[in-house]
């Protein structure tokens, strides 16, 4: 009896390992999914309900992260009360929300668009740059931990890190001026929040 449910169990894990290649060897990700009309979810994106129980009673903890408005920076006075809740907020939590951060709403809503125009592509030309190595500097992939999680993701992600220097022809050309200019805006905040954190005494 225990032999058969080992069977089971494996037989099991072997299915889905099979989807789970199956799906990322596609190299259209959960966008190629839904594009492809598909009716119904497969099972490796159907999380147990036990799971969903938890992440609701989860959510009904109400938690607020904490927010730094940076509008005050050029008033000195300001300035200082702008560094003490960076300080507080570091050490109690190790992150916090910006706000008026001085990236225009212009270069947000042009990142936001170029990204959308990335995901509406053709499928052929998306899988280009769809890969697991995450050595590439622009990665189309779905579900970073595809082969780890106990479920998939209903989720796509377009990943640009610019630790190193990005090419522009790197880029997607759809997304790629508009990118090149939130990283340089990114960057300038990027040195304003050093300089808070170089501050804190």
């Amino acid at each position: 009896m225990a032999g058969g449910i080992e069977v089971s169990a494996i037989d099991q894990q072997h299915d889905r390992t099979e989807m789970l290649k199956a799906f990322d060897e596609t190299a259209a990700g959960v966008k190629g999914l839904t594009d492809s009309g598909l009716l119904k979810i497969p099972k490796i994106f159907i999380r147990p309900s036990e799971e969903l129980a938890q992440e609701l009673t989860h959510k009904n903890t109400h938690i607020q992260v904490p927010v730094v408005d940076l509008s005050g920076m050029m008033d000195s006075e300001m300035r200082e009360q702008i560094i003490e809740q960076v300080r507080i907020a570091s050490e109690t939590w190790g992150f916090f929300q910006v706000v008026n951060h001085g990236i225009p709403p212009t270069v947000l809503d042009a990142m936001i668009d170029g990204i959308r125009k990335f995901y509406d592509m053709d499928v052929e030309e998306k899988k280009k740059y769809y890969t697991r190595d995450i050595t590439r500097r622009v990665r189309y992939h779905s579900n970073f931990d595809l082969f780890s999680s106990r479920t998939a993701n209903w989720r796509d992600t377009l990943s640009i890190s610019f630790s190193d220097q990005v090419y522009g022809n790197e880029l997607p050309r759809c997304c790629r001026e508009s990118t090149e200019e939130y990283s340089k805006n990114v960057k300038v905040l990027g040195n304003t929040l050093l300089v808070l954190v170089s501050h804190i005494g």
